[in-house]
């Protein structure tokens, strides 16, 4: 019996040291990833020390730039079909956030800064001064959509439309939450996964948010699981969660804040949103006077990735109106 019994534990450490061997995911360099990731019309620019990774597009004339805000995890690629239905009479901006896609993690000028959503604001300003791109419209999906709509508070000068993406600003109440981002925020776990990540756990995390798993193809789980592999971003991942957490005076902020914003304002939702569910979105909308509130019944928490024509048609509809 003692025997047997050492026999199967000496298998079931074989075992584990394969997993482990298999699962483990070195970060890759910028250098490694920008020949699939970063094709024309991709650019690279250097924006007080901080490497930022960009695609501008459209007519450089247009008086009311579309600046675009992807979400955690995700990269300017998620915009690929907005883009590509816009940018024939629109100037589409969008970008990798610091922490994430090819960007990376805060450096240079910036390297002190937190993934607070008002320093991401602040950095989504200074990269368009750099652009020399005053007056503008953005949009952003989860937190990206966070980040506009602090952006439109700080800047409101600025920004003349604002679309709000399956945005994050309220408490979250989530339905069901990504394995990955479950990980992510455990402390322990979380440094492990800077050394493993499994692929099969960013396919999972993918398949959560999307109304329709069976839209996510290998090539959508190749992007994202690559990108999150650029060396930093694992950490800066744990950092954001970490500057997630709002107490209940933050709330109190943020609500009267969105509450203050006086611009045109689309809001688009997927029915299915399980991770910043269908309720938030009707906040948005009674809280942001007059704004407008497009919801896709069989879309999830990336819309604008699931279904980019139907999604990118409402926002080329709210910019006929009349602000």
């Amino acid at each position: 019996m003692a025997r047997w019994l050492l026999r199967f534990i000496g298998v079931a450490l074989m075992v584990s040291a394969a997993a482990l061997a298999l699962s483990r995911a070195p970060d890759r360099s910028v250098e490694s990833l920008v020949a699939r990731w970063a094709p024309p019309p991709s650019e690279f620019i250097d924006l007080n020390g901080q490497l930022v990774h960009l695609r501008d597009t459209g007519p450089r004339g247009d008086a009311m730039p579309l600046v675009l805000l992807h979400g955690t995890s995700a990269s300017l690629h998620t915009w690929d079909g907005w883009s590509a239905a816009l940018q024939a009479q629109h100037r589409v901006i969008r970008f990798d956030l610091p922490g994430f896609g090819l960007t990376g993690p805060f450096s240079g000028r910036y390297a002190s800064w937190s993934y607070r959503g008002d320093d991401l604001a602040r950095f989504v300003l200074d990269l368009l001064d750099h652009l020399q791109v005053r007056r503008f419209a953005i949009g952003g999906n989860s937190l990206g959509g966070e980040v506009a709509w602090r952006v439109a508070s700080l800047a409101p000068e600025r920004v003349r439309r604002l679309v709000l993406v399956d945005a994050a600003g309220y408490a979250l109440n989530p339905l069901s939450m990504p394995i990955g981002f479950r990980l992510a925020r455990l402390p322990g776990i979380s440094k492990l996964l800077e050394w493993l990540l499994p692929r099969g756990v960013v396919e999972a995390s993918v398949q959560e948010v999307y109304g329709d798993p069976a839209k996510v193809t290998p090539t959508l789980v190749d992007r994202y699981f690559e990108l999150t592999l650029r060396e930093g971003n694992r950490h800066a991942l744990v950092q954001r969660f970490r500057a997630q957490a709002l107490d209940q005076q933050q709330v109190d902020a943020n609500i009267a804040r969105i509450r203050a914003l006086a611009l045109p304002t689309l809001v688009i939702w997927g029915g299915r949103d399980r991770l910043i569910p269908p309720a938030t979105a009707q906040r948005f909308h009674a809280d942001i006077a007059g704004s407008r509130l497009a919801v896709f019944d069989t879309l999830g928490h990336v819309p604008q990735e699931e279904n980019p024509q139907a999604t990118a048609a409402a926002v080329a509809a709210f910019w006929t109106e009349t602000p």
